[in-house]
């Protein structure tokens, strides 16, 4: 994690995750005002001052596009911006009356970060519930025949900006939520099992031979 100025010493222990569902606790990096810290935030934005928790299931992602004027990100944006690392994700690509999942990697498979926000909730009982959502733009040539949008994918020598919280301009941060080159992505086709959020192995990301 030397990538994303992290101590080892901060990184908690994290089982692999091949098939991440909607509310459920996703890797993130923030930074505190001092440092970049490592941990998990649950995926579904529940805004501090939400009245109900069940609202994150609406806000799994934020339009980059309007992202500095909705009532839920405006705030948000300026100081509470956070990283997902991943290595894939996935979408559904329909054909007809077909669907077949997608994984979407870097041509290098390398890890990459998507731009995320995230908030802290405080329930009634004294519980904190810390959430993200997954910033979202359009597609690239590659992604447009699968999906309508993508996630912000951010170059490496983008990150630090994204963490940096004096920096909160609008103008600052547009130029980071063009859609990521197509050419420097790939998209496979893996098994429909990964629409099952009980199944999680290693052989979900096994690219699927489909019929010509």
């Amino acid at each position: 994690m030397l990538r994303y100025w992290i101590g080892e010493a901060a990184i908690p222990f994290h089982s692999p995750k091949y098939n991440v569902a909607p509310g459920q606790q996703v890797l993130a990096i923030i930074n505190d005002g001092e440092r970049n810290r490592l941990g998990e935030l649950k995926w579904g934005l529940v805004p501090s001052w939400a009245d109900d928790p069940k609202i994150g299931n609406k806000m799994l992602n934020a339009r980059s596009e309007t992202v500095h004027e909705k009532p839920a990100f405006k705030q948000l944006i300026q100081r509470k911006r956070c990283i997902i690392p991943a290595d894939g994700f996935y979408e559904w690509q329909v054909t007809g009356s077909s669907k077949q999942p997608m994984r979407i990697v870097l041509q290098t498979r390398n890890i990459f970060s998507m731009a995320g926000l995230y908030d802290t909730w405080l329930s009634p009982d004294g519980t904190r519930l810390s959430t993200c959502t997954i910033l979202t733009t359009s597609p690239n040539e590659l992604m447009a025949p699968i999906h309508d949008r993508m996630p912000v994918i951010l170059r490496p020598e983008q990150e630090s900006l994204w963490l940096d919280r004096d920096i909160q301009q609008a103008n600052q941060l547009r130029d980071l939520f063009v859609p990521y080159p197509a050419e420097e992505l790939e998209a496979y086709p893996v098994n429909s099992a990964v629409g099952n959020v009980r199944n999680d192995d290693s052989s979900l990301i096994e690219p699927l031979a489909v019929a010509p």
